[in-house]
């Protein structure tokens, strides 16, 4: 375990050491949650400011808007590839050589790097979106430690999933192919455009048989209030279960891949 802190304290200055990326980050993503929140303002006085929308006040989406944003660093569901370039250079077999567990090396990683975004992005976003706009808090402490619990989540639900896109590296040369489509269907069915409340009903069924709005919806959900008290338990285990789900994956593709390693390598 010691071993794992310390991999994840120097994935935390290493991503500190980038302090312009960081600023850059920030900037961009709060560029393009305002232009977010302005769109949601033009639809909900299209329809009447002060009508909601499949449970969503103007000033619940507007704070939707802002949390994908900020949060979008933590969960890096645009996008990772570390893990993918290891393979395509070859010293992936470097680190599966070495005596730790290859899966929680990474994970430890992602998540150091989450917290710097968290510090660097997420926070200021939050208190940018304050500034601009009537921002909305938890409707209570509980909401607010299940959403923690329930960011938590997240993030290793998204980790397990960019983990199973970067190991198929192992098979194709179009990985980097594959990978960006399937970015594109979770970004789509996590609810970070939209809240996938927003989607037609047959579509919002497609999306919630999937494990992304586990990713963005239900902590935002959490957070918002917009899921009942009642639901919060059941939206938590769901949260639970597809990260059991992505993790077992995750593992038979690393123990076939190895396998594959070894044979191919003699």
């Amino acid at each position: 375990m010691r071993l794992y802190i310390e991999v994840a304290r120097k994935a935390i200055q290493r991503q500190l050491a980038y302090r312009q990326a960081n600023v850059a980050g920030l900037f961009t993503n709060l560029f393009f949650g305002l232009l977010r929140a302005y769109i949601m303002i033009a639809l909900y006085q299209a329809r009447g400011a002060d009508q909601d929308i499949a449970g969503y006040t103007l000033q619940s989406a507007i704070t939707y808007t802002a949390l994908t944003q900020a949060f979008i660093g933590a969960v890096r569901i645009f996008g990772w590839w570390d893990l993918m370039r290891t393979i395509k250079s070859g010293d992936v077999v470097s680190d599966l050589s070495k005596p730790f567990d290859f899966y929680v090396f990474w994970m430890a990683q992602d998540f150091g790097t989450n917290l710097v975004h968290i510090l660097m992005r997420s926070l200021p976003i939050v208190m940018a979106y304050a500034l601009f706009f009537e921002f909305a808090w938890p409707p209570s402490l509980g909401n607010a430690l299940a959403f923690v619990a329930s960011l938590l989540l997240a993030m290793l639900a998204s980790f397990a999933w960019r983990f199973i896109i970067n190991i198929t590296a192992l098979w194709t040369v179009d990985a980097l192919g594959v990978g960006r489509l399937m970015y594109t269907v979770s970004i789509f069915f996590s609810g970070f455009l939209v809240p996938v409340a927003f989607f037609p009903d047959w579509l919002r069924t497609l999306a919630y048989l999937t494990p992304f709005p586990a990713m963005i919806e239900t902590p935002i959900q959490i957070y918002l209030g917009v899921l009942p008290q009642a639901d919060i338990g059941a939206a938590l285990l769901g949260q639970v279960f597809w990260l059991l789900v992505l993790y077992a994956v995750g593992r038979w593709l690393l123990a076939a891949g190895t396998r594959k390693l070894v044979i191919q390598g003699g």
